[in-house]
């Protein structure tokens, strides 16, 4: 399963940290520009005395957010202290992990349909609804693996030099080249893209799922050509839409926000008919170690103060509807979250995913080319 999302937003917090928006200095002098060196991630680490809850992230700055949106604040309220482990909760490193009979890990910041298939193969436990308050999210928010941390979303942009405010605002629009013409970039990992191909050739979004993988893949065909990259970061979808090589791109809220700053508004997006999905907290199992206090940091996270902080800090958008009443005009409008930008967007079926993700890459991949 990817994890590109969680990895980008550590390159978006050195973004910001490189522009003077967040004091990064010790993280910079640590690692340069960029959060994946192992030493760097040890290093930041937050050690705690006694027998701490270790919370699995995607490392880097993405520490440091955590620590000020959600760690420190649950410690202060329970005296349980938490230590970050950076090293990124990929499908493969928590199957290691529970494999190794003693897993050392209580909480993953994982993809729900990683969380999904871990939890159905006995790797990782129900959330436990009795310590976990489900109100604390969105509708079909709280599932029995995973409750979502947070959320993000692909979104069209487009270069306003070519198409003015009015560019692209539908995925038939980003299919047709004839009214909006020059190259385009996808992404390369497939989530969301068969779903904006099938919704381009006259598929409703509520009658998306199951996806019809063969049409949506000759729908693609006939956009392949002008295709310019299918990008694996959020770093390459950015350098594209700002240095003028595509004209229009699908691709990440968090990166689009970023995206119009640096291009002084030049490039332009929003979440109409964008596709959202959700990040979920999950627990391993362990049947020596009582994981009450897991389910109680995940509680203590779903508050709306500190998903507010956590969007403030990464941009990535809030679960918790009690939200919107913190928030600015301003920041609503960035939320991909809020209630006024999810009526605007097509929720990912985790579900299809679970099922479906690994042999359905395999076919996109090949078709694409890579």
């Amino acid at each position: 399963m990817n994890n590109h999302h969680q990895r980008d937003c550590i390159e978006v917090l050195v973004e910001k940290a490189q522009r003077g928006e967040i004091n990064r200095r010790s993280f910079i002098k640590a690692m340069g520009v960029l959060a994946a060196v192992p030493l760097a991630i040890r290093g930041n680490i937050s050690w705690g005395t006694g027998n701490p809850l270790i919370l699995v992230n995607w490392g880097g700055d993405a520490i440091n957010a955590y620590k000020k949106a959600f760690t420190d604040s649950f410690t202060k309220e329970t005296g349980i202290d938490i230590r970050i482990d950076g090293s990124g909760p990929t499908e493969g490193a928590i199957r290691t992990q529970a494999s190794s009979g003693n897993p050392s890990w209580d909480l993953v910041d994982a993809e729900p349909y990683t969380s999904e298939t871990l939890g159905r193969e006995g790797i990782l436990m129900p959330i436990d609804y009795m310590v976990v308050d489900k109100n604390l999210v969105g509708s079909g928010l709280a599932n029995k693996y995973g409750v979502a941390g947070y959320q993000y979303s692909y979104v069209i942009a487009w270069d306003s030099e070519k198409f003015g405010t009015r560019g692209p605002a539908t995925w038939a629009d980003f299919f047709n080249i004839e009214k909006f013409p020059g190259k385009r970039t996808l992404y390369k990992w497939m989530n969301g893209v068969l779903e904006a191909a099938l919704i381009a050739d006259g598929i409703k979004a509520d009658k998306l799922y199951p996806l019809d993988v063969a049409r949506a893949l000759r729908k693609l065909d006939e956009l392949h050509p002008h295709v310019l990259a299918y990008w694996s970061s959020g770093a390459e979808s950015q350098q594209l839409m700002v240095e003028g090589e595509v004209s229009v791109g699908a691709i990440w809220n968090t990166r689009a926000l970023l995206i119009n700053e640096d291009s002084e508004d030049r490039i332009k997006w929003s979440y109409d008919n964008a596709f959202i999905t959700p990040s979920s907290w999950s627990v391993l199992k362990h049947d020596d170690i009582d994981r009450t206090p897991a389910m109680q940091f995940i509680n203590s996270a779903l508050a709306p103060q500190k998903q507010v902080e956590l969007l403030k800090l990464m941009g990535n958008g809030t679960t918790n509807p009690q939200c919107a009443e913190l928030l600015s005009a301003e920041w609503l409008a960035k939320d991909c979250g809020s209630p006024e930008n999810l009526a605007k967007q097509v929720r990912l079926d985790i579900e299809w995913y679970v099922d479906n993700y690994g042999t359905t890459l395999d076919q996109y991949l090949g078709r694409i080319g890579n």
